[in-house]
This record gives C-alpha cells, structure tokens and sequence, in this order.
C-alpha cells in the first residue's frame, strides 16, 4: 500500500474533497453524528492517506495533530477506513502507519488519543493504554489513550 503525507496547503482539491467526502460519510452518515467535522483543525496538520486501485478514492485516511493542538502530546485523530475495504487489515496498516509517522515528524515518542471506546481492544494491540475515564464527545463515548515509544 502507497501511503500518503501531506500538509494541508500539498492536498489537492480532489485529495481534499474525497477526504471530507470519506470523514462526512463514517463520522456523520454511518455513525449518525451530527457534528461540526470542520473544526480549523486540519491546516495546522498532516494528512495520512492511501488511495484505492483507481488512484481517486481514499480508502484510509487518519489526521496527524503536532504537539500543543489537541493535547500537549502530538495526536492521530479522524482515523477511517473506507466501508468498502473494512476487515481486510488497512486499519492495522493505517494505525502503524500514522504511529511512526507521527514520532517521526513531531520527533516525539509519545502520542496520545481520543480513542471511541468501542475501539479500546484495536489501539491496545497498538501499544496504547487507557488514561481518562470513558467520557461523551458528540454523543459518542470515547476514552483518552496514550501510546509512549521505547527507544
């Protein structure tokens, strides 16, 4: 799998527009949450993606946050798989992916997330360890995790 780094000022208009069609289809449609997706946020970071066979279609995509945006740590947030490639392993991919790029271009090793708690067991086989209480954000629970790298 090809994977992607850019800024947001590198993405394309098309590279933009499949990745706010791909965040708009899980998080809003499939999960049903209204919400407000574009937050500012997504200038200030880096975009993690893979495209399909056709080189259109974003099949993963996670949001790289450096220090100081979310959390005093460096975050990875806004991390989907396309419907269509779910159970195949991209997940796994992906999130091993975003970890290492993640360190690597806020050289840090430590990175903690706002984890939907259903997902709690996915991030643990990733390193990361429960470190808040389970808690609502939109509406949808979720718990605080932090993955610290050895060296």
């Amino acid at each position: 799998m090809n994977w992607m780094l850019k800024s947001f000022s590198q993405l394309t208009t098309d590279e933009l527009y499949a990745v706010l069609a791909l965040r708009n289809q899980v998080f809003i449609c499939e999960q049903q949450c209204a919400y407000q997706d574009l937050d500012g946020v997504d200038q200030d970071t880096l975009h993690l993606f893979a495209k399909g066979d056709d080189n259109q279609q974003i099949i993963a995509y996670a949001r790289l946050l450096p220090q100081g945006i979310a959390f005093k740590e460096a975050s990875i947030g806004r991390v989907i798989v396309a419907q269509n490639r779910r159970g195949s392993g991209i997940a796994h991919q992906l999130i091993k992916e975003a970890i290492a790029t993640t360190c690597r271009q806020f050289n840090t090793n430590k990175i903690k997330i706002m984890a939907q708690a259903y997902l709690v067991s996915f991030y643990q086989s990733h390193g990361f360890v429960i470190d808040s209480e389970i808690y609502l954000e939109d509406n949808i629970p979720h718990i605080d995790m932090v993955l610290e790298q050895t060296a």
